[in-house]
């Protein structure tokens, strides 16, 4: 039996994983790489691992690989491969290409339309027929990856990605991945303890996964058996026996397997994550092998019968709730619960806040990074005995910041050295600002590491600084911490000769989803403050950022200056300051959506601050049914000239419908706005997220231009990466 080259890709930090479960599946000679594995063996252990595989989210066949310095090698290295091999001319067909380092193709749409011109020209010259192009379900996809000179070329027989197990319905977004509950599962020895007999909980369990992962880990359930569109199913090579015998094997696995899964329970507080998991373990066959029920965290024991066993979850990151105290507290009482009622378990969460781990006051073995998408995570696995418990040392924000301004001492020797930079920056900056009649700017961006804040000056009848402290890193003890923030506070109150009542000071972690919302009071001061003509609420008490993000002054200034005679819309609007530029600079009309009441409510304000205009509409709606709705219109209700999207970079808060992560979802969202836009119109999309990529070949139906340059202000120029921004047309 002929062995055959294969590569199974996986994500980040899951590749040893991957690797053990190749091993265990019979392949060969593999070898760990970057988001996956080699390896080597018949057409039959490829099957295997498509059905067996719950790590894995592609199998790529090896047809050949060629060198590229130029188009033409790309094209004739396509071509010479006998593609009726593979594939007849009725069959339907997809490209995936992919390019890092080459200097011959470094646009990944031009490379996949090059190879896709050179199997319909083969076939077109054989048969006098061509092959449709089908992206969605095509009947054979073809995969090529070009690093520096040297192409991959592949066929990709998972088909559909190998996560999608088959049991979740497609309307409902989980807060994780299949594989990645595997990969927890797995990471915390979940099959010892069920071989042993030991139960599992999920005392947030959502919409289901991790409960029915664990069912099929220990049920010996194949994650492929309900998995529909293989790949493989169309190709020539096919072996249909072959893999129908392997489908026989797994079924008789399975019905004998299903008798030694253990006590399996989920509990969650909403009855809508409930019902989700009810039809989820439905969907899956797993109805008398799962008990879910509606019931808070606070409540959640094990029953007497129940063995000893994992306590497992994903809870809410912070974004979730939307508020870093109520997060906190959550994580609290998770702890104290766990403590009480789990005693002798073994418990495992993720998180993407290390700090919230603290919170539970159990010692934890060392944590296991792992990816939730784009976000880093921390898997920590617990044992919950009684010497692994303390009583973790909590003190509010708020505390801490009445803490630092008290301080009137400064003892830190780097005092001065703080000084004279702050000094000078404002020197540097001040002709600018003069020039061009700003009046709200930043100062100082942790320009020295041993004081890492960021000064924002807000002039208006008065003189406001907002402060914000970068989280410090571990190496940094809290009093070297506390030291220096006093004493940076003591050394601007007496640069910009202030009070410090002036001075409003809060720590930035590391950002998250819906963090920029965050309320931190609700004392309801405000000032007002003006910018390019447009006065603007702010406030700097209540929430972490204080109405007016900064960074994207010269692209507000950009659509007042082109909004004259044009509708404009405003997406994910914020406090709407957007929108108040495009009215004072002419637009017809203005349309402001956002789903928060509080910031729609303070949209309405800075506008009515600035015209008493009547076609300026604002609309409370989650964005991302908005404009699927609106974009989903047989006769569009209305199109917009100049369009603003600036989507926060992650968020599942509980008030939208569907969970957003904008590296995953940005080329829908740019779509459906798109489909809006008037036919010469402009869409403006920015965000933040600093390891984005925008998905060029999937948008090439678009005209993009990047102008994140153009939209940075002097005074961010030394954080170039605080914000990416293109400007997008119809073609």
């Amino acid at each position: 039996m002929s062995n055959f080259n294969f590569f199974a890709t996986t994500p980040k930090a899951m590749e040893d994983i991957l690797v053990t479960e190749l091993k265990q599946l019979g392949a060969e000679n593999v070898k760990a790489a970057l988001a996956g594995a080699y390896f080597e063996g018949p057409l039959e252990t490829a099957y295997r691992v498509c059905l067996w595989s719950r790590i894995a989210n592609r199998v790529l066949l090896t047809l050949d690989t060629f060198t590229v310095t130029s188009q033409e090698d790309l094209y004739d290295g396509i071509y010479k491969i006998n593609w009726f091999e593979h594939m007849t001319p009725d069959n339907s067909f997809a490209v995936s290409f992919n390019a890092k380092g080459s200097k011959a193709i470094n646009n990944t749409h031009f490379g996949a339309i090059k190879v896709k011109d050179a199997v319909v020209d083969q076939m077109r010259k054989k048969f006098n027929k061509r092959p449709d192009i089908n992206t969605t379900q095509p009947d054979i996809r073809i995969n090529v990856y070009l690093q520096n000179e040297q192409a991959t070329l592949s066929l990709d027989l998972s088909g559909e990605s190998l996560h999608r197990r088959g049991y979740r319905d497609i309307s409902i977004t989980a807060p994780i991945k299949e594989n990645l509950a595997a990969a927890i599962l797995y990471r915390s020895k979940w099959l010892d303890i069920a071989q042993q007999g030991g139960s599992l909980i999920d005392p947030m369990c959502g919409s289901g996964t991790l409960l029915l992962e664990a069912a099929m880990i220990a049920g010996d359930y194949a994650p492929g058996l309900q998995h529909k569109q293989f790949g493989f199913l169309h190709w020539k090579k096919h072996n249909a026996v072959l893999w129908q015998s392997l489908v026989d094997e797994a079924q008789q696995r399975k019905l004998s397997g299903l008798e030694n899964i253990p006590t399996i329970v989920g509990f969650d507080q909403s009855r809508r994550a409930i019902n989700a998991a009810l039809l989820h373990i439905e969907n899956a066959g797993l109805q008398n092998k799962i008990h879910v029920e509606r019931r808070d965290i606070s409540e959640a024991s094990a029953a007497e019968s129940w063995q000893q066993g994992l306590v497992v979850c994903n809870p809410p990151y912070g974004e979730r709730l939307g508020n870093t105290e109520e997060t906190a507290q959550l994580y609290r009482t998770f702890g104290e619960v766990i403590k009480k009622q789990f005693t002798h378990w073994q418990a495992a969460m993720i998180i993407s806040d290390p700090e919230l781990g603290f919170r539970l006051g159990i010692r934890s073995q060392k944590p296991i990074t792992l990816f939730n998408g784009p976000l880093e995570c921390k898997l920590l696995r617990l044992a919950i005995e009684e010497q692994n418990f303390f009583t973790p040392k909590a003190k509010s924000q708020q505390e801490r910041i009445e803490q630092v301004k008290a301080e009137d001492t400064i003892a830190d020797p780097n005092a001065e050295m703080f000084a004279n930079r702050l000094q000078k920056n404002i020197k540097k900056i001040s002709k600018w600002i003069n020039r061009e009649g700003i009046n709200c700017y930043r100062v100082y961006d942790a320009d020295l590491p041993e004081y890492a804040i960021a000064i924002d000056v807000y002039q208006g009848d008065k003189t406001w600084l907002n402060v914000q402290e970068y989280q410090a890193p571990k190496t940094i003890s809290q009093e070297k911490a506390m030291l220096r923030l006093s004493t940076a506070v003591n050394e601007i109150a007496r640069i910009f000769a202030i009070p410090k009542e002036h001075i409003y000071l809060k720590t930035r972690s590391k950002q998250k989803g819906i963090d920029q919302y965050e309320k931190l009071a609700n004392l309801g001061a405000f000032e007002t403050i003006e910018e390019h003509g447009a006065t603007f609420y702010v406030n700097f008490e209540d929430y972490l950022d204080t109405g007016l993000f900064l960074d994207h002054r010269p692209l507000r200034l950009k659509i007042q200056q082109q909004a004259k005679n044009k509708h404009f819309l405003n997406l994910f609007a914020y406090t709407g300051t957007a929108s108040v530029h495009a009215a004072i600079g002419g637009a017809i009309s203005t349309t402001t959506v956002d789903m928060s009441k509080t910031y729609l409510d303070w949209a309405q304000r800075n506008m009515t601050l600035n015209t008493n205009q009547s076609k300026n509409r604002f609309i409370r709606a989650d964005c991302i049914e908005w404009l699927k709705t609106e974009a989903n219109k047989s006769q569009l209700a209305q199109t917009y000239d100049l369009i603003f999207l600036d989507p926060p970079t992650f968020s599942n808060s509980k008030r939208m419908e569907d969970n957003l992560s904008i590296q995953e979802d940005h080329v829908e969202l740019i779509n459906h706005t798109a489909k809006l836009l008037s036919a010469d119109g402009i869409l403006y999309f920015s965000t933040n997220f600093r390891r984005f990529k925008l998905d060029t070949q999937s948008l090439a139906h678009l005209q993009i231009q990047n102008i994140s340059a153009q939209t940075i202000p002097e005074d961010f120029s030394r954080t170039p990466k605080i914000h990416y921004c293109w400007e997008i047309k119809c073609q």
